[in-house]
């Protein structure tokens, strides 16, 4: 998730005993191309998070954001090519919009998933009355329901499946599904890795390559100070790939293993990460916290070249968001791609 999305998530958590209404996108066309995921949010005082159409539609979503507070409802709205390219979009464009109440559970769950930066998914009935919320890293955790009159028995189960599928894709995505005889609105949130490389050198240099290659975003720094505050800000999504070996920067490590988010990785030899682990089970570290370091970072891919290193490094942290072990497809029994 952006830090937009991470402060949206904050509001939904704090607004959720008081009542939240959001307004997302049933239909649009023109506009461009436009992220999917569009949430506003409003509570019972008006107050506001999120965006839709970077605020072109403001007219009519902030209004129907607060009117959905205590009950669905739908609203066209029109953004003619002027205001829609002052705002910041290709070109001019309507939409559908639909609000409707978030109950407490859904908006705390969705509100976490998002400041933890972790998978997560609203569907909801397109009448929005009825509202499933999925999170995790395989959307594993439901809150609500889409049941009721005209629903098929299991519809939630189905739903969840449908939707795992979708995240399967690896991106965030507004989809339109059917499912037990519910016609539903699906918007999806994948978090990107954000990979904080800390230290210099050409393998750096190819491992924030790599990342841009992904779509991940990547930065670099080299001060401890600025190394630590960044790491104490983790989220699930975020990566550490530590190149530097000396003990100065132990400090890193043990706040990101403690901090228990992320993936934390340090380069460097088998000695050099014995003499490391040695330095931090000294300073207080447990067995637990040492198990989430991965060191050696990066796969046994035989990787010779920075490059090549860096292909190993980023394909230990896909298969780690996947929970998968990094084995040749062609050993696998499971579902290639899911």
């Amino acid at each position: 998730m952006t830090p937009a999305h991470r402060a949206l998530g904050t509001a939904l958590r704090q607004w959720a005993a008081t009542g939240v209404g959001v307004v997302r996108v049933l239909d649009r066309h023109g506009f461009g191309t436009v992220e999917p995921g569009q949430l506003l949010a409003a509570n019972a005082g008006g107050e506001l998070a999120g965006q839709v159409y970077l605020g072109a539609l403001d007219a009519v979503a902030v209004p129907l954001a607060a009117a959905s507070v205590g009950a669905p409802g739908t609203r066209s709205a029109h953004a003619a090519a002027g205001p829609a390219v002052a705002a910041g979009l290709a070109c001019s464009g309507g939409a559908t919009l639909l609000g409707h109440p978030l109950p407490e559970a859904a908006a705390t769950a969705l509100g976490e998933a998002m400041v933890r930066a972790r998978p997560a998914a609203l569907v909801s009935t397109t009448d929005g009355v009825r509202h499933l919320v999925l999170t995790g890293t395989e959307l594993e955790y439901a809150v609500g329901d889409l049941g009721g009159p005209g629903a098929d028995d299991g519809v939630d189960g189905a739903v969840a499946t449908a939707v795992r599928g979708l995240l399967r894709r690896g991106a965030t995505t507004t989809e339109r599904i059917t499912e037990g005889g519910l016609e539903l609105l699906v918007d999806l949130w994948v978090p990107v890795p954000t990979v904080l490389v800390v230290g210099s050198g050409a393998i750096g240099e190819a491992l924030l390559a790599q990342a841009a290659l992904l779509g991940w975003a990547g930065e670099r720094v080299t001060a401890l100070e600025e190394a630590l505050a960044r790491v104490t800000g983790f989220t699930e999504a975020d990566v550490l790939v530590l190149l530097d070996h000396g003990p100065a920067f132990d400090p890193v490590l043990a706040e990101g293993v403690r901090g228990g988010r992320g993936f934390i990785g340090a380069l460097g030899s088998r000695h050099t990460q014995t003499a490391r682990r040695e330095r931090l089970t000294a300073a207080g570290l447990t067995e637990a916290e040492l198990a989430r370091l991965h060191g050696p970072v990066g796969l046994d891919l035989g990787a010779r070249t920075p490059a090549e290193t860096a292909v190993s490094i980023v394909a230990e942290v896909v298969a780690e968001r996947s929970g998968r072990g990094g084995s040749p497809l062609a050993a696998a029994c499971g579902r290639i791609g899911s």
